[in-house]
């Protein structure tokens, strides 16, 4: 009986291990289209971006070159190369928002930034770092279409 019980209990054990390393409802066909590794995620390159040195008051010329941003990021999006893009709230180191590009290499992400009005402008400038997240991240942009009443 011990040996039952016992036999019992590592059968258990290795199919409760084998469930935590290979995911429950694994669908390789929707990991491939993502670009996803063996644990869901994929290499991004976050760009955060600052306040630059152009300190310009002219209310319509930074309104112009704001909205060439927000064009920027919309025509980015719709490529599939800005998957995040967002303001952040006031804060000390005047950080302003950020991006995150589906791009392997930092390089790459820099001539995205460097598209943008605001940036090529000086009302903006940015720091870069290679970053490691969910693969899934690709998709919120789908969700977010479904669920905003208005556009930027």
């Amino acid at each position: 009986m011990k040996t039952i019980i016992l036999l019992f209990l590592l059968m258990v054990s290795c199919c409760s291990a084998d469930a935590q390393t290979t995911g429950n409802g694994y669908d390789k066909e929707l990991a491939d289209s993502l670009g996803a590794d063996e644990y869901g995620m994929k290499s991004y390159v976050l760009a955060v971006l600052k306040d630059g040195t152009n300190n310009s008051t002219d209310a319509d010329y930074v309104n112009r070159i704001f909205r060439g941003h927000m064009d920027n990021i919309g025509r980015l999006a719709k490529e599939g190369k800005l998957v995040v893009a967002g303001p952040f709230g006031e804060n000390e180191k005047n950080y302003r928002g950020i991006y995150i590009f589906s791009v392997s290499t930092v390089e790459e992400a820099r001539k995205l930034v460097e598209t943008d009005p605001a940036v090529t402008e000086k009302l903006l400038d940015f720091e870069m770092y290679p970053w490691y997240g969910s693969a899934a991240l690709g998709t919120y942009l789908e969700v977010h279409e479904k669920i905003a009443k208005k556009k930027p």
